[in-house]
């Protein structure tokens, strides 16, 4: 191996964040009562446009929340993308309803709205569009699918903090959005979620499940069955350090993706993810898909980066292809999910990556290319 690894992702966290977090174990306040939680959410909330935001313990439960406030249970159907990770069909499948998978567009790798259409059924309550990698979904076209069907719109923009569509901030278009924190997203408490809405009504239910349904004039009298999905201080804390420099962070991976894009865009063997003239994505990671001709899949890419030091990822597995997931089979063929899925990985794309590590990892992509098969 050629020297120190490159890791795929690295945080980074500075002085603001170890000061909130001493405050919060100098002054006891560590559990999810402590002030900088509610703090962090008016962060996010006036960040996105949206009136209201619910600090969650992580991205994968900010989604099942999303789906209990809007009383989604058996029987209803859920679209989703199978290119995305597996909490979003764990969200509908542990609340008993049913997901439905559906392909994404060639390009993009988002939702493809055509197929969105197709899959709607009586069934149908709602879709979930995943803003993949950073780029947006053409939420135009999804909204349209959704009014004429009377869906709710579950967002996830868990990869898409700080992403614009149309000029419109990304976590605050559906009737429901959901954030992640984690370690390798723009803005990090560790762990930790988000959900975001501007009805009053959605952000007050998501607020009883959080907290176990505690009801405020009898704290340990349950009318309903609640989740402890509470956010804690010390997340929080980490949370609001990350959001008073929210911009720069923005910039930092704008800077990242056109940096890549300069240096790859003439790349021969694989393409890069299309961005849209109404899209400004937050590049969270930066993928890429050999070409069909190119004589080996995207696993053993990454072995032959990972000998040049250069760390990377495969893309999504698709969901219509997981084992857990077979008692609900897509109801059209995903053949783009599953290329992607076979073709598909993202390169060193943290916040700590510095643009010679950049300038390193393209040589390694170009090196491994023009060698061809092994």
């Amino acid at each position: 191996m050629a020297g120190a690894v490159i890791p795929v992702n690295e945080p980074l966290l500075g002085a603001r964040e170890k000061q909130l977090l001493a405050e919060c174990i100098d002054t006891g306040w560590v559990s999810s009562d402590g002030p900088r939680v509610r703090q962090f959410e008016e962060q996010v909330a006036a960040s996105l446009g949206v009136k209201h935001a619910v600090a969650v313990s992580n991205g994968t439960v900010a989604l099942e929340l999303a789906v209990a406030a809007l009383g989604l249970g058996p029987g209803d159907e859920v679209i989703i993308p199978s290119h995305t990770i597996i909490s979003c069909a764990l969200a509908v499948v542990r609340r008993g309803a049913t997901p439905v998978f559906v392909d994404v567009d060639p390009d993009t790798w988002t939702l493809d709205p055509v197929l969105l259409e197709r899959a709607v059924t009586p069934r149908t309550r709602a879709v979930m569009p995943v803003h993949i990698y950073g780029h947006p979904c053409d939420m135009d076209a999804i909204e349209a699918v959704a009014r004429r069907h009377k869906l709710f719109i579950i967002e996830d923009a868990a990869e898409a903090q700080g992403a614009l569509y149309k000029g419109r901030a990304c976590g605050g278009l559906g009737d429901v959005s959901t954030l992640s924190f984690y370690a390798n997203k723009l803005v990090t408490t560790g762990e930790g979620g988000m959900l975001l809405t501007s009805q009053d009504h959605l952000a007050a239910q998501a607020r009883l499940l959080r907290n176990l349904c505690f009801l405020p004039e009898q704290r340990f009298l349950h009318q309903e069955l609640g989740y402890n999905f509470r956010m804690t201080n010390l997340q929080a804390a980490l949370g609001v350090a990350q959001m008073e420099r929210v911009d720069q962070l923005v910039e930092t991976k704008r800077a990242m993706g056109a940096r890549y894009t300069q240096r790859l865009k003439g790349l021969h063997g694989a393409a890069m993810q299309t961005v849209r003239t109404w899209a400004a994505p937050v590049f969270w990671v930066f993928g890429l898909v050999l070409d069909d001709a190119v004589p080996m899949d995207a696993r053993r890419w990454a072995q032959r980066l990972m000998a040049l030091g250069i760390q990377t990822r495969p893309f999504f597995w698709p969901l219509h292809e997981q084992p857990a997931l077979q008692a609900w089979p897509a109801p059209q063929p995903c053949p783009v999910t599953s290329r992607l899925a076979r073709r598909g990985l993202y390169l060193p794309s943290g916040m700590a990556l510095t643009p010679h590590q950049a300038d390193q990892v393209c040589d390694a992509v170009e090196q491994t290319l023009r060698a061809g098969a092994p």
